[in-house]
């Protein structure tokens, strides 16, 4: 069984209404496998996993990591 917890997490939050969360697979092939849509003020925990190599972020919102914080525009 996935050791749970090491995984590296995002934080988002939306500064506006409709930001999208995108979620994006592993593999060969690089596929949309979680979409999520924030209003302003909502956040939302991110986690990469086995299945997420990588997340889109559609609208403004503040991006949070162990490596410091960007906001996208």
């Amino acid at each position: 069984m996935d050791k749970v917890g090491n995984e590296d997490h995002i934080m988002v939050k939306a500064l506006e209404d409709g930001v999208t969360i995108i979620g994006l697979t592993r593999g060969e092939q690089t596929k949309f496998h979680h979409t999520e849509k924030l209003d302003q003020g909502e956040v939302m925990i991110a986690q990469f996993t086995q299945h997420t190599s990588a997340i889109k972020i559609r609208g403004k919102a503040e991006l949070i990591t162990k490596h410091g914080s960007v906001k996208s525009e």
